[in-house]
């Protein structure tokens, strides 16, 4: 549901208007209205721009941070400092030593084939009158009577190549068949002292680097500092500042219906004018979801798409049964289902809080895949309605085939779009009149009409009247209001809706197409595995369960996947349609410390 909203304005002394907003911060539940038609700011204020910075530095040393570290106690920073650029500027100081290492590292790999030499023994050599050329070619491309009439000497003759060393005169370079290297910048011993002392200061960077990861905390205090900073400028910058020429100034807000007596509490006894109306549908007031102990789970899935106009439904807790058991079916394997469950279950234990709604949202995920998987007599790839297992008996009476199956996904697809009728019906109504809910009360008797005219053949010919009803009311209130006949011609064209009616329904045979792919996948895991560990007598029975594992795993995986993505695009193209979804809703944000914020986080996880 939605949390019903109070508009509230302010009105504050200049002199106070400071105090005011510390104490408004403090309560942390007005959600500040902003100024429409306001030119947006040519740049960034100094504070943003600082805490882009602090973002962004703190998810860099946060990859650093180790899970297991004893932490710190955190040191006190403050604005004034700006420790997000001494760590951007050790993070670039250690990633152009990298490549300054890596050169190097390059370089003695080039230098490897020529042994441990001195550059003083090059220069000597120049400074008798004569040149050092370095050559290599394939071994079988050498000809020992290159070294019979000049002075030549082989370094390496390392398979497949030989390097060699040629002396001769200054400008007197021989022609030989093979490739001239140019001479050595650096000798061994040059490179070896460059890359200990780069290797000593990347060390001493990433010590520095990684005592800030060990001070998240204070980098956190940092960026709580900057973040309430650059809320303030955002509510002064709303602020009307004109009224009674400057003397007043007049702030407007939303709060919660629920937390509005801890606004009134803290004002009501000081020099501050306010007062609260309900808002109207031009105010666009925030919204804020609040569901039940089960679809709240759902509430990130819901906000994947767009969260409701104020005046709307919150669709969450209605898709929430039906996302949960599409998941089921199209991933369909009880031995996954209790993979999923018990895996998710063992991991609660060590999960951090933010993390824990994720998991319980799995755990649904997880009872309905085994849910179905009984069902359609599927565990890990092994179908139960096989022959080989009647001495389960009375058991697989509960067990449907392919065919039950297929019906089955047509029937729930059948179910959610007259649901999601009769939810835009009282969507309608509740926002406007009983008119305008009254196309989809029509459709709803239309396509059950036409469910019994043409398979079920149970309430002729009452069925066939029911039918004109749902006509009639499609055609006279597509359009409440008009002229008679526009409404009519409007009533008349959304009657050729019907055809994305069926289309809709069609789409729900996805959810019997991924359960079927994932089983056959499944089954044939299952026979690669049996024919491996036959082939293979001695270690046969080990692949057999390797190959298993590794192989259910990724099934598991990619399933799963599919699983949460075709529910989804049913529930947002589908349901959402069929519903009347329209969305546009802004998420309440309210003004208010961040300390403040996470504890009103954790109470609504």
């Amino acid at each position: 549901m939605i949390v019903p909203m109070r508009k509230y304005a302010f009105l504050v002394h200049p002199q106070d208007y400071q105090n005011f907003l510390e104490d408004l911060r403090a309560v942390g539940v007005l959600h500040i209205q902003t100024q429409k038609d306001l030119p947006p700011p040519e740049q960034l204020s100094e504070h943003e721009r600082r805490l882009k910075d602090m973002e962004s530095a703190i998810r860099l040393v946060e990859a650093r941070r180790k899970e297991d570290a004893e932490m710190p106690a955190a040191q006190a920073l403050s604005t004034d400092e700006d420790p997000a650029r001494r760590i951007w500027s050790l993070q670039e100081a250690l990633d152009s030593d990298r490549q300054k290492l890596q050169v190097i590292r390059k370089e003695q790999q080039n230098m490897a084939p020529w042994g441990n030499f001195s550059s003083a023994t090059l220069e000597h050599i120049a400074q008798a009158g004569w040149q050092c050329s370095f050559y290599t070619c394939p071994q079988r491309k050498f000809q020992p009577e290159w070294a019979s009439d000049r002075y030549l000497f082989v370094i390496n003759e390392l398979p497949p190549d030989a390097h060699f060393v040629v002396l001769h005169p200054p400008g007197a370079r021989p022609d030989l068949d093979a490739e001239l290297l140019p001479a050595p910048a650096r000798d061994p011993e040059a490179l070896r002292a460059a890359a200990a002392e780069l290797e000593t200061h990347i060390a001493a960077l990433e010590a520095q680097l990684d005592d800030f990861a060990a001070q998240l905390p204070a980098l956190d205090g940092v960026r709580n500092q900057l973040l309430e900073h650059t809320d303030t400028e955002q509510a002064l910058r709303h602020t009307i500042t004109d009224a009674a020429d400057g003397a007043i100034m007049v702030l407007e807000g939303f709060v919660p219906r629920p937390v509005e007596d801890q606004l009134q509490k803290v004002f009501e006894n000081q020099p501050i004018v306010f007062w609260a109306e309900n808002p109207i549908p031009e105010d666009q007031p925030p919204v804020l979801l609040k569901n039940g102990r089960f679809s709240k789970y759902f509430e990130p899935i819901s906000k994947l798409f767009a969260l409701p106009s104020y005046g709307e439904l919150d669709l969450t807790p209605f898709f929430a049964p039906f996302f949960m058991l599409f998941f089921g079916f199209c991933l369909g394997d009880a031995g996954y289902g209790v993979v999923i469950l018990v895996g998710t279950l063992l991991y609660r234990f060590k999960a951090k809080d933010d993390i824990k709604p994720i998991l319980t949202l799995t755990h649904f995920m997880g009872a309905a895949t085994i849910l179905f998987g009984v069902l359609t007599g599927t565990v890990f790839g092994i179908n139960l309605l096989g022959e080989e297992y009647a001495w389960l008996g009375d058991t697989r009476r509960i067990m449907i085939d392919s065919k039950q199956a297929f019906n089955l996904a047509l029937v729930l697809g059948l179910i959610q779009t007259i649901f999601g009728l009769a939810l835009q019906s009282i969507n309608r109504i509740k926002q406007f009149s009983l008119a305008y809910g009254m196309p989809p009360i029509g459709w709803i008797l239309l396509l059950l009409s036409l469910l019994d005219i043409g398979m079920l053949k149970m309430a002729a010919p009452f069925s066939t009247w029911t039918a004109w009803a749902g006509v009639a009311l499609i055609v006279l209130f597509s359009m409440p209001k008009g002229h008679i006949l526009s409404r009519i011609g409007k009533g008349l064209w959304d009657l050729y809706g019907i055809t994305g009616f069926f289309g809709d329904l069609l789409s729900y045979v996805r959810l019997f197409a991924l359960g079927i792919s994932s089983a056959i996948l499944g089954f044939v895991i299952n026979d690669i595995a049996i024919q491996i560990k036959g082939f293979m007598p001695v270690i046969g029975p080990i692949l057999f369960v390797i190959f298993l594992i590794v192989g259910h795993g990724a099934n598991l995986l990619i399933s799963s996947l599919g699983s949460f993505v075709h529910p989804m695009r049913l529930t947002f193209v589908e349901f959402y349609k069929n519903a009347g979804f329209e969305g546009g809703g802004k998420e309440y944000t309210p003004f208010a410390s961040r300390k403040k914020q996470q504890d009103n986080h954790i109470q609504n996880a």
